[in-house]
């Protein structure tokens, strides 16, 4: 099963006080509104605030996000909304936080209303174009007046005496209006934020002017919200931005992220995006209702898994373009086409194009990675990969990383103006301290309560401002031992007990320390790896990791390794050598110890083995891993299904899920290719296990389209061995 929906938007009222000629629900293509109740019944109100509870407590949510809309929600009236908003709040206040908000034209927003939402914890958000003249050239009565006064009213009314309960505006473009006339006249509402909306089109029926006159339109007020030093939130412009630091879209308007929004009518019905009405009639539909079905059954629906595909749902173009990551092929309504469905780029393809790379000038960040081309994952798929694959796997995990850093930066601000300072000065450091496998180790752990080790992303800074011989200085908490470790650098030992002012300069720390023991490196043929035998997160793979190795045994490591890489088949040694970062020993055993960490990329954990021949091969089982578990982070492959079965393969005594399959299959694709010219009773056991366990995973009935595929290309290697 694909991830849980966390947006539910409700339909109270299917019907409108307004005939706003733009209208998706009234005016496009899908007319089923004319076939649904009138209003959301108490009844139907009860099911749906239950259903979404079922659905919260099933898949451990903490938060979701529940908008009433319609139509126009208002006119179901106080008594009719307080009926849905008790049910709400009864149903989810004990299972999660549920953050409530209604959209609204406006009109109808009186005293009684903003009561109510205060009363029920609900943010308003109001839809308006601008100034009278823009307003009124689509937002009008069905007489033809203006309801620009009523608007107005509504949202003085709410920022008199609902301030806390005004989420913001949504303003629809249209090119005839001016720009910086519409941007002011909302600027003057002093809204918390904006939303900036293409008019809703597809390439059968193509929005007004030409491509690139929405950017042009766009771009004159980006430049001057930024020269008003972005005085609300913009959430296109803020999302672009965003996306260029690696961090989610806030929009589904741009952006890769699996949709996890659904739609429930007025008749208990559900639904997929409304913008999908521009498409075709019944373009929306699921057939599922809440009255014989919970949420989960959408999950699965073809319309849902198709907009969950990430950069493989994409066509060619977009596939190729070099702004995908932030674009993501844009709105998936405005793909569609009668003759190739949503398989086309956005019909504002070059807005968004021209849109994305100003705003990339001006912010003068490179775009983010957080995706992989369709032939790099074809070739990652295969069982090898190139270095450029691999390079764009760890851009990838890089942008991840990011946004990851960006969600713990409250913990300690002293040292995230650091690594924004390191970052002007030396964005590859920042970029390697980032992909330290053991940073998203700490992260994960660190955003669960109780935030453990809050000193670690000081003692990053620490790191980055001695790497780039920067002048700081920050205060760090010694371990009880007195340890104090700095990721990629070393540890230093200071007396235990007080917090210690660490500074640092153009010869890197220059504190000085009772002890200091620095990360070593090894290199051979190309390949340069850390031997991290210090850092306390270190201990996330299956054996406990070595302590501080002494220098002869550093030196047996370099000795082996060089013989090892030399065993390697180029096709692995290339990906090796782009990607693995860090060689963490593990405490030896009797048998071969070696192992990753699903969240440790660049980092394979190893007990040094007898033989250079032994960790050639080690180095080459995990290294699959490492990848493997890159790509998993990307994209879905299989389809999460309660119960979930469990099958049974050479390689291991127990039943294993499908997942631990696909890891070990891909894994095992070589070690086959070790022994396949070494010894032929070894690769004959392991080509059939292997054989098998592609088998297996293309019978399971729970790949994802992308997982057939790429599991079909790990068979074509097993099949083309022989």
């Amino acid at each position: 099963m694909g991830p849980p929906f966390r947006q539910f938007v409700l339909k109270v009222h299917s019907r409108c006080d307004l005939a706003c000629d733009h209208c998706y629900v009234y005016e496009h293509a899908d007319q089923s509104w004319r076939a649904k109740p009138i209003r959301m019944s108490e009844q139907t109100a009860r099911l749906v605030a239950a259903r979404i509870a079922e659905h919260v407590t099933s898949h451990g949510l903490d938060r979701v996000h529940v908008t009433l809309h319609g139509g126009e929600p208002l006119l179901a009236g106080v008594a009719g909304l307080e009926a849905v908003l008790g049910a709400l709040r009864a149903a989810l206040d004990p299972v999660c936080d549920p953050v409530l908000q209604v959209h609204t034209n406006g009109v109808r927003l009186g005293e009684e209303f903003c009561e109510l939402f205060a009363r029920y914890g609900v943010r308003v958000g109001i839809s308006l174009d601008g100034d009278r003249e823009a307003n009124d050239l689509h937002r009008r009565y069905a007489d033809g007046r203006s309801s620009h006064a009523a608007v107005l009213r509504a949202i003085d009314l709410l920022r008199a005496r609902y301030p806390g309960g005004y989420a913001g505006l949504l303003c629809t473009i249209d090119l005839a209006n001016d720009p910086i006339a519409v941007y002011e006249a909302l600027l003057a509402l002093e809204p918390p934020r904006i939303d900036l909306l293409l008019p809703h089109a597809t390439h059968d029926h193509p929005p007004p002017g030409r491509p690139g006159d929405y950017a042009a339109w766009l771009i004159k007020i980006f430049d001057r919200w930024v020269r008003d030093g972005r005085p609300m939130g913009i959430r296109l412009f803020d999302s672009v931005l965003g996306r260029l630091r690696g961090e989610p879209s806030r929009t589904e308007a741009i952006g890769l992220e699996p949709t996890d929004l659904i739609v429930v009518e007025t008749d208990g019905s559900l639904e997929q995006a409304d913008s999908l009405k521009t498409a075709y009639d019944g373009a929306p539909a699921t057939g599922f209702s809440l009255t014989d079905t919970g949420f989960d059954a959408a999950v699965t629906h073809p319309g849902i898994v198709a907009r969950r595909t990430g950069i493989e749902g994409l066509c060619e173009t977009c596939r190729e373009c070099p702004v995908v990551g932030i674009c993501g092929g844009g709105l998936y309504a405005h793909r569609h086409s009668t003759a190739n469905g949503f398989a086309n780029p956005s019909v504002y393809c070059a807005d968004l194009l021209g849109l994305i790379t100003h705003i990339e000038a001006r912010a003068g960040t490179p775009p983010p990675l957080h995706t992989l081309l369709a032939r790099h994952l074809d070739e990652l798929s295969e069982g090898y990969g190139s270095a450029a694959a691999i390079t764009a796997l760890a851009q990838a995990q890089l942008s991840i990383a990011r946004g990851l850093a960006a969600a713990v930066h409250r913990s300690d601000a002293e040292a995230w103006r650091e690594l924004n300072r390191i970052e002007r000065a030396r964005p590859d450091i920042l970029a390697d301290l980032l992909l330290h496998p053991y940073f998203r180790v700490w992260v994960l752990d660190h955003l669960a309560p109780p935030g453990k080790d809050p000193g670690y992303l000081a003692r990053l800074a620490v790191a980055g401002l001695a790497r780039a011989g920067l002048a700081g200085a920050l205060t760090i908490q010694p371990d009880p031992e007195g340890a104090i470790y700095f990721p990629t650098v070393g540890r230093m030992t200071v007396a235990p007990g007080e917090p210690v002012r660490v500074e640092t300069g153009e010869d890197g720390i220059v504190t000085a320390g009772a002890g200091w023991e620095p990360v070593r490196t090894l290199t051979t043929h190309g390949l340069r790896v850390r031997i991290e035998d210090l850092d306390p997160w270190r201990d996330c793979h299956h054996w406990p990791p070595a302590s501080r190795l002494p220098e002869q045994e550093i030196q047996a490591w370099q000795s082996m390794l060089g013989d090892a890489f030399e065993l390697i088949p180029p096709e692995y040694a290339d990906a090796l050598a782009a990607g693995l970062t860090t060689i963490t020993p593990l405490a030896p055993g009797g048998a071969e110890r070696s192992s990753t960490a699903r969240h440790a990329f660049g980092a394979v954990a190893v007990a040094r083995p007898g033989s250079p021949e032994s960790l050639a091969k080690l180095l080459m089982h995990e290294f699959q891993h490492v990848k493997l578990g890159a790509v998993l982070d990307l994209f879905e492959l299989t389809i999460r299904r309660e119960p979930e079965p469990r099958y049974r393969v050479a390689w291991r005594d127990d039943p294993r899920p499908l997942e631990a399959i696909l890891q070990g299959t891909y894994a095992h694709i070589a070690v086959t290719d070790f022994w396949r010219t070494r010894r032929e009773d070894e690769f004959a056991r392991w080509h059939s296990a292997t054989l098998d366990g592609a088998r297996i995973l293309l019978d399971s009935g729970r790949l994802t389209p992308l997982g057939e595929r790429f599991v079909g290309g790990m068979r074509a290697t097993l099949a083309a061995f022989y």
